[in-house]
């Protein structure tokens, strides 16, 4: 467990939401930023996911009326006052130890809804104490009977909709983790399951991620879209489907009844060389355009600039992930809501010098492609 962050002094906030990556790393075990910061293998997608923002300009309109600019917005079903959700990031309580509670409450303080993973380190009922707009993120679990106390735990939470990951049959080789035999310290738990292989995430063995070892035994490989159909069958929340690159299904998905999904490589952590959710998200877009389903972007997203850049391809909004748990490690709850007041105060700037007073103006700005990136935030 990593002790409290020391606290930020207003002479020394960070301006942008990317500044917040090396007061992360600085409070964090070296072990600890691994697991946040890496991704699968050679690492090729999570370098992508970045240069291809990098590769991307907007073009902005003028002579428009942006004396006030308005950027909230209806996520599936929740109203927020950003296009943003806090995405869901597993074991909060590595990086601060109030984890999911700090977080959710600087969700709530901001106005967006809170993503709870299948490894939250905080249980349900005390997220839901936090006032947050609660989402909750299923894993497909081996155990449908325990799956489906999950759903029905999101459900009595008040979870206002379900967002099923459908790129993990497995853990992506995530070699950072494997060379520190990356273990969880005994503090930090799988608070929404219990004993069984939740435990093994503890035991560190000799070039081996015990969190891998222990997610290989909880999870299925061999959910199909027929599981997805008998999910939405038993559940009254919105389905979301989380982890969609592939405009086929992106279609698929809204036929079975998804009312969102998420276009996301799982931040690269996944297949190394995915194609980056980003360059993936217009024909996504596309394909469910005229649909009773959203588009939303998760992977890459690091500033107000990005998410405007993101609605200009068609998202509805983005889920924001490592920047949220920056802000979580530089200095708990604090920190995390002065990532999403900057990402706020960054997008209603963005918005109003590309002449858009609101979302649906945003939408309709031109993107234009740059030979190459002339620099890259973290």
């Amino acid at each position: 467990m990593n002790p409290p962050a020391t606290p930020l002094t207003v002479s020394h906030l960070p301006l942008s939401v990317a500044e917040y990556a090396d007061l992360a790393r600085a409070a964090l075990a070296p072990e600890v930023w691994d697991w946040l910061a890496g991704g699968a293998e050679q690492e090729r997608t999570l370098a992508a996911n970045r240069a291809a923002f990098d590769r991307l300009a907007l073009v902005p309109r003028v002579l428009a009326d942006v004396s006030a600019t308005d950027t909230s917005a209806t996520l599936v079903r929740s109203r927020a006052a950003l296009p943003v959700a806090v995405a869901p990031v597993a074991y909060h309580r590595l990086f601060h130890p109030e984890g999911e509670l700090a977080s959710a409450r600087a969700a709530a303080a901001a106005g967006v809804p809170f993503t709870v993973g299948t490894l939250s380190s905080v249980g349900f009922e005390d997220l839901a104490a936090t006032g947050a707009t609660l989402w909750f993120q299923l894993y497909w679990l081996r155990d449908r009977g325990r799956l489906l106390d999950l759903v029905a735990a999101a459900e009595a939470a008040g979870s206002e909709c379900l967002l099923v990951t459908a790129d993990v049959p497995y853990m992506g080789r995530r070699l950072r983790d494997a060379r520190n035999a990356f273990a969880l310290p005994p503090a930090v738990r799988a608070a929404l399951l219990d004993g069984g292989a939740a435990g093994r995430a503890h035991r560190a063995c000799a070039a081996v991620s015990a969190v891998a070892a222990h997610t290989a035994e909880l999870l299925s490989p061999a959910v199909t879209w027929a599981d997805l159909a008998w999910l939405r069958d038993r559940t009254r929340l919105p389905l979301v489907v989380k982890g969609v690159l592939d405009p086929a299904d992106a279609a698929r998905a809204a036929d079975l009844g998804a009312e969102a999904v998420v276009v996301s490589n799982h931040g690269g952590r996944q297949l190394d060389r995915a194609v980056p959710s980003v360059t993936a998200l217009p024909a996504v877009a596309e394909a469910l355009a005229g649909r009773d389903c959203q588009v939303l972007l998760d992977s890459g997203v690091r500033s107000g600039s990005d998410v405007l850049t993101a609605l200009a391809l068609g998202a509805t909004g983005v889920l924001l992930g490592r920047p949220a748990i920056w802000g979580l490690a530089a200095d708990g709850e604090a920190g995390c809501a002065h990532v999403l007041a900057l990402l706020a105060a960054e997008l209603r700037h963005a918005l109003g010098l590309a002449g858009c007073a609101d979302l649906r103006a945003a939408a309709r700005l031109r993107t234009a492609s740059l030979p190459c990136p002339t620099w890259s935030a973290p």
